[in-house]
């Protein structure tokens, strides 16, 4: 085997071959980010899955469902966790694959396979949830690589909306001030991008549409999900190539809701500590439960405090994002052929 050895400063992308007597596979091209001196690896493709070097199990992902956050991702994989065709991550968003790591986390390490592969636990095709992998550039380079037969399932929702939602969310989390950010301003806000990347939809998908072929994407629309979520769903097995399956949708679409959002007491901090600690396998059943019967535990006066009521941005002060979105909204149905009149009157 021939393997180059680790550059002196970091690099994107290298290439690695295997050219020993072949085995059942194939060698094949790896994105990854190389620290200065490291040891340099490569994946191989065999009939059970993908192998690295020192034998990590790559899982072999065959779906993900990329968001945009604030879309209704939590209550789509929630549904689809049903179906026995699916093997829906755990937790929802494994956050691996992807450099963005969250609104704000940003990590270009290559992902760690072995908690990677635990996140997938059962049969069907394995989907990955992690919705801000849509507007990751380093994200589409490395699916196509490891999984170029992977499909997509993208949630969008009408982008003011979901951009103010998001800003809500952040500022109730007070995420913003933890990683030395102030959004309470929201054209301030709207000015940084890490949170405009996640409403700019044709210039996310346009990376993506570069890369793979348009029938490899379903596009919802996450009022969709709302008011026909039959049909989104036959949408969904449909593009996986699954079989019909019933569902129980009593739960409703409150996931993840701006309600259920509440500032954590000090008590609700410690408990989110140490729940954080206990393994997912005995969690999950309970949590699943819980979800089911529409149970937020952190909603409980003890958990957690009255969430803050702010004003809606002005107009003025939304003035630069509706400028940009209209542009990007006609990319969008450039691109991908998707469009909604009534998302393009809001900017209007």
């Amino acid at each position: 085997m021939v393997v180059f050895p680790a550059p002196e400063s970091p690099v994107n992308h290298t290439t690695l071959f295997d050219i020993r007597t072949p085995v059942v596979g194939r060698a094949t091209r790896v994105s990854y980010f190389t620290p200065t001196g490291a040891r340099t690896s490569y994946i191989e493709k065999v009939r059970r899955g993908v192998v690295g070097l020192e034998g990590e199990v790559v899982p072999e992902v065959g779906a993900f469902l990329i968001g945009a956050p604030k879309s209704g991702t939590t209550w789509l994989a929630r549904v689809l966790e049903q179906h026995p065709g699916i093997c829906v991550s755990n937790p929802k968003e494994p956050n691996e694959v992807a450099t963005h790591k969250g609104t704000f986390g940003r990590d270009v390490r290559l992902p760690n396979w072995e908690r990677y592969s635990s996140c997938f636990v059962g049969e069907g095709v394995k989907l990955d949830c992690s919705v801000h992998t849509l507007s990751c550039p380093e994200a589409v380079t490395r699916i196509s690589e490891w999984w170029p037969g992977a499909k997509f399932i993208v949630c969008l929702r009408e982008p003011i909306s979901r951009t103010i939602s998001h800003w809500n969310m952040i500022l109730d989390t007070g995420e913003d001030r933890l990683n030395g950010a102030d959004w309470s301003n929201f054209s301030e806000a709207w000015g940084d991008p890490r949170l405009r990347v996640d409403s700019m939809y044709g210039a996310s998908l346009s990376r993506w549409y570069n890369q793979f072929s348009s029938d490899r994407f379903l596009i919802i629309d996450s009022s969709e999900m709302r008011n026909n979520s039959e049909s989104v769903l036959r949408r969904v097995e449909e593009h996986l190539g699954l079989e019909s399956h019933t569902f129980n949708l009593e739960g409703g679409m409150s996931g993840n809701s701006a309600k259920e959002r509440r500032p954590l007491t000090i008590v609700g901090s410690i408990f989110k500590l140490f729940a954080g600690l206990i393994p997912s396998v005995l969690k999950a059943p309970l949590v699943s439960s819980l979800q089911n019967r529409g149970v937020n535990v952190y909603s409980w006066p003890v958990l957690s405090g009255r969430r803050i009521e702010r004003d809606a941005p002005s107009k003025e002060e939304m003035s630069g994002m509706v400028e940009e979105l209209i542009g990007d909204l006609e990319l969008l149905e450039t691109i991908t052929g998707f469009g909604n009149p009534e998302w393009s009157a809001e900017l209007q």
